[in-house]
C-alpha cells in the first residue's frame, strides 16, 4: 500500500480473484509525478503469467455473476457512485501526482466518472428483451439479452479513472466480468477504483486488475484465449488496429475508442464570446491530452483576425505549474517523449510558414511542462493540422465557405468529434449533418456526458460508450421460438 491521498492507501498489488498479490517472480516498476519526474511508489509489473490467471478468475466468476439479480449489480453502482463522490478529493489528489492534471480539473473528473456508475446503476434493471407473435401466427417470438462475458478492458493514461468507470461500469450492469490493464504511465487510480468496489461489495473475481509494462505481452495471450468474449480499448488508432488484428482469431465483440482530429468551425455569424469560450474548454481540457481536443481551427476570414487574438489573449494568460498548487491552469504533459513530439509539430508549422502568436517555446526547468500556444497562419500542408497533438497547441486557418469549411473539416482520416460555432439554424443542421464525425459540438466546447453515447467513425474507431447504446456492447441477443 501507498500514502498518496488524505485519507486512504492505495494497493500496489495486482488484484487476482479478489486477492491482491504480488506479479510472479516479484518484479515492480516506478510511478513518478510528471511534474517534476519524482517517484510516487513501485508497484507490481505482472508477467503473462499473472495476465493468464486474471482472465482465469474472470471466466469462473462469470458463471455466477451472470444470474445475478440486476438490481443487486445496480445496487453495487449506487454505493461505488456514492462513495467515489465522498472521496473525489483523495482520488483528484491521486490522479494530478500521476498525470499531471490540476486539482480542480481533476475533481470534475471524478464527477464525471461517478456519473458513469450512477446511469448504469439505473441502467442495469433496463436491460429488455422482446415477446411478440410470428407473422403467421402460429409461433410466439422471444428475444432475451444476456452478457457478453468475461471482458478484457484496456484504459489510457490522460483520463486514469473516467475510462475505467466508463467501461466498468455498464460490464458490471450487464453481468460481465473483467481483466482491466491500465497504463503504466497512470495505474494508481486504477488500482484506488478496484479497492473501493471491492469495499462496496463487488464479489471477487468480477474485477481483476493487471499492471504492467509489457502491455503486448499481456494482452495478447489473453485476446487469443477462448475463454474472452470482448476486448475493449481505448487510446491510439495505430495500438488499436493491432489489437482488433489480434482479436480476429476469436471473432471477439470488439469496442475501439481510438485517436482523433477534432475541426473547431467558427462561422462568420457566430457569437465570438461563446466561440472563444468553447475554444478554451475544447482545446485546454485535460491539457490538450484528449482525443476529443480541438486540433484544427477553422475560422472565417471575416473574423479571424479578432478570434484569434481574443483567443490568444486568453491562453496566454493561463499559468503554467504543478497541478497541486493553487491558482494554476494548466499540468506538466505526460512525458517528456509527449512533450518532444508536441514542440516539433510546432516548429514544423512555424518552418512553414507559420507564426506564433502566444507560447511556442520549450521552458527551462524540471517537469514536463509546454505553454498554452496559438499558432496563426498555418499552411493546410503543416503536420500540425494532419495529426493529433496531444498538447495546448492551437493552429489556426481560415476559410471563406460553408462548403469549404465542410470539406476541409472531413479531410482527415479521424471521425471523431467536431465543433462548430454560428447562429444560423439552418446551418447548424446542415454543417451538423455534413459533418463525418461521431459526434458534433454545436455552440458548446464539451460533448462528453455520460447519458450520450460517446464514439468516432473512420479511423476513431467503432462501437459506443454511455447513454443507453453504452450498455448494448456488452450484451448478447439470444432468439427463441417458441411453437404453440
Amino acid at each position: 500500500m501507498a500514502d498518496l491521498t488524505q485519507t486512504q492507501t492505495v494497493p500496489t498489488q495486482l488484484l487476482i480473484r479478489g486477492s491482491w498479490v504480488d506479479a510472479t517472480g516479484g518484479a515492480t516498476f516506478e510511478v513518478t509525478n510528471p511534474a517534476n519526474d519524482e517517484v510516487l511508489t513501485s508497484i507490481a509489473d505482472a508477467t503473462p503469467a499473472d495476465g493468464e490467471k486474471a482472465l482465469a478468475a474472470a471466466a469462473e466468476a462469470q458463471r455466477e455473476w451472470r444470474t445475478t439479480e440486476p438490481r443487486k449489480r445496480g445496487e453495487i453502482l449506487r454505493s461505488a457512485f456514492e462513495l467515489l463522490t465522498e472521496r473525489a478529493d483523495d482520488f483528484a489528489r491521486l490522479m494530478t501526482l500521476e498525470m499531471g492534471k490540476t486539482l480542480a480539473e481533476a475533481k470534475g473528473e471524478v464527477a464525471y466518472g461517478a456519473e458513469f456508475f450512477r446511469w448504469f446503476s439505473e441502467e442495469a434493471v433496463r436491460i429488455h428483451g422482446r415477446y411478440a407473435q410470428a407473422p403467421m401466427g402460429n409461433t410466439r417470438l422471444i428475444t432475451m439479452k444476456g452478457p457478453v462475458g468475461p471482458t478484457l478492458m484496456i484504459t489510457p493514461w490522460n483520463f486514469p479513472l473516467a475510462m475505467g468507470t466508463r467501461k466498468i461500469g455498464p460490464a458490471i450492469a450487464a453481468g460481465c466480468t473483467m481483466v482491466v490493464k491500465p497504463a503504466h504511465e497512470t495505474p494508481l487510480t486504477m488500482l484506488a477504483l478496484a479497492a473501493l468496489l471491492e469495499e462496496v461489495g463487488l464479489p471477487a473475481g468480477v474485477l481483476n486488475v493487471v499492471t504492467t509494462t509489457d502491455s503486448g505481452g499481456i494482452c495478447e495471450p489473453i485476446i487469443k484465449d477462448s475463454r474472452l468474449r470482448k476486448l475493449t480499448f481505448t487510446g491510439s488508432t495505430a495500438v488499436g488496429k493491432r489489437l482488433v488484428s489480434q482479436a480476429s482469431d476469436q471473432l471477439l465483440r470488439v469496442s475501439m475508442e481510438l485517436g482523433g482530429n477534432a475541426p473547431f468551425l467558427v462561422f462568420g455569424d457566430a457569437d465570438l464570446d461563446a466561440a472563444v469560450d468553447g475554444a478554451m474548454l475544447a482545446k485546454m481540457r485535460n491539457i490538450g491530452e484528449a482525443c476529443t481536443s480541438a486540433n484544427r481551427f477553422l475560422v472565417h476570414s471575416s473574423v479571424a483576425e479578432e478570434f484569434a487574438q481574443r483567443f490568444a489573449d486568453r491562453m496566454g494568460a493561463l499559468k503554467v505549474g504543478d497541478g497541486t498548487q493553487d491558482g494554476v491552469d494548466v499540468g506538466p504533459l505526460i512525458t517528456e517523449k509527449a512533450r518532444t513530439g508536441v514542440h516539433e509539430l510546432v516548429q514544423d508549422a512555424v518552418s512553414a510558414g507559420a507564426k506564433a502568436v502566444v507560447g511556442g517555446e520549450v521552458p527551462d526547468g524540471p517537469g514536463h511542462f509546454y505553454p498554452p500556444t496559438v499558432l496563426v497562419d498555418v499552411p493546410p500542408s503543416a503536420r500540425v493540422f494532419r495529426e493529433e497533438i496531444f498538447g495546448p497547441v492551437a493552429p489556426i486557418t481560415t476559410f471563406d465557405s460553408e462548403a469549404e469549411a465542410i470539406e476541409r473539416a472531413n479531410d482527415t482520416e479521424y471521425g471523431l468529434v467536431a465543433y462548430v460555432f454560428t447562429k444560423g439554424h439552418a446551418r447548424a443542421i446542415r454543417v451538423s449533418e455534413a459533418l463525418e464525425f461521431g459526434m458534433v459540438g454545436l455552440n458548446t466546447g464539451i460533448v462528453s456526458n455520460p447519458a450520450a453515447p460517446f464514439g468516432g467513425v473512420k479511423q476513431s474507431g467503432f462501437g459506443r460508450e454511455g447513454g443507453f447504446e453504452g450498455i448494448e456492447e456488452y450484451l448478447e441477443t439470444k432468439y427463441v421460438g417458441s411453437a404453440l
